[in-house]
């Protein structure tokens, strides 16, 4: 199935769907709100059908945009957006701890028939200015299917320090705060998703007993409201990302349902690491963006036929 891409420079990509849906528009625009961490993130993100999958600046957390890279404890700052987990002290707003990823420009550009790929060069920025890392990020939109009702994103990281001393990668709960392991790739659902359904390869037990577990993907479907419809997306790891020899660092899911739909690839759940000055890491992640009430035995069967 062939796309349309569109490019506003300085502003966003869209990419358009054969049957004119926008499936997914990138803004590298930095929005106005310091507090947020501007950065680059996906939104709205849609099914071939149309349905919204992505939810923005929701009243609960302003800071959640769409599908967006963050690290909500990095050496002391905040790329997450928003209040800060101090142990003891519980959610602060500290806007002097609140960093941001600035668009330095996109190093390759490509269109093709049924396929867009980008890499876009960012610099990671603390809040008093100073660069901290340098990330080359990929995208690629391919594999829009309608008869499967499906097409994917791919998400990739590539961030090196450019510090002189290590940057401390964490989360709230390697700072105090119990099963609070988010960040890293982050999405935020809207509200029809609040209580959906989320299954992993070998397991139908939903987002509470799923949290902060490890599996190669996780499935979350919902129906909407005001349409008779459901939408299912598939989060799933590149092959090396579970790989203890390649990765530098075990990853778990943080995943939740309720209050409020959100899946994040947490790459410092329980415990933190460190990226030593000049060194680099890498991962790479897709999400399937589908129409239907997917389950375990069609989300594994999809992504055998959608290889890396």
């Amino acid at each position: 199935m062939s796309i349309r891409v569109t490019h506003a420079h300085g502003d966003h990509i869209a990419v358009t769907a054969a049957n004119g849906t926008e499936i997914l528009r990138y803004v590298y625009r930095p929005d106005p709100e310091a507090f947020e961490s501007r950065k680059p993130y996906a939104h709205p993100v849609r099914t071939l059908a149309g349905h919204t999958v992505t939810g923005y600046r929701p009243s609960d957390h302003r800071w959640h945009k769409g599908l967006q890279m963050t690290a909500s404890h990095l050496s002391g700052q905040n790329f997450w957006g928003g209040n800060c987990y101090v142990h003891g002290r519980g959610y602060l707003p500290l806007p002097e701890r609140v960093g941001s990823m600035r668009h330095d420009g996109f190093g390759a550009f490509t269109v093709e028939d049924d396929r867009l790929a980008f890499t876009e060069e960012l610099t990671w920025v603390e809040h008093g200015g100073e660069e901290w890392a340098r990330e080359v990020r990929g995208l690629a939109v391919h594999s829009v299917d309608e008869a499967a009702g499906a097409w994917v994103l791919d998400w990739s990281i590539r961030l090196t320090n450019v510090r002189d001393e290590a940057l401390k990668f964490g989360s709230p709960t390697t700072a105090g705060r119990e099963m609070a392991g988010y960040t890293g790739l982050q999405w935020r659902g809207p509200r029809d998703f609040t209580g959906g359904t989320v299954f992993a390869p070998d397991s139908d037990f939903g987002a509470d007993k799923l949290m902060g577990t490890q599996g190669p993907w996780l499935g979350f479907t919902t129906e909407h409201d005001e349409i008779d419809g459901h939408s299912t997306l598939v989060f799933a790891h590149a092959p090396e990302n579970l790989d203890e020899r390649s990765a530098i660092h075990a990853s778990h899911w943080f995943v939740r349902s309720e209050p409020f739909p959100t899946v994040a690839f947490s790459w410092a759940f329980f415990e933190e690491f460190e990226l030593p000055p000049g060194e680099s890491f890498a991962y790479r992640y897709r999400v399937v963006v589908a129409d239907g009430a997917w389950d375990r035995e069609q989300t594994g069967s999809y992504l055998e036929g959608v290889p890396w």
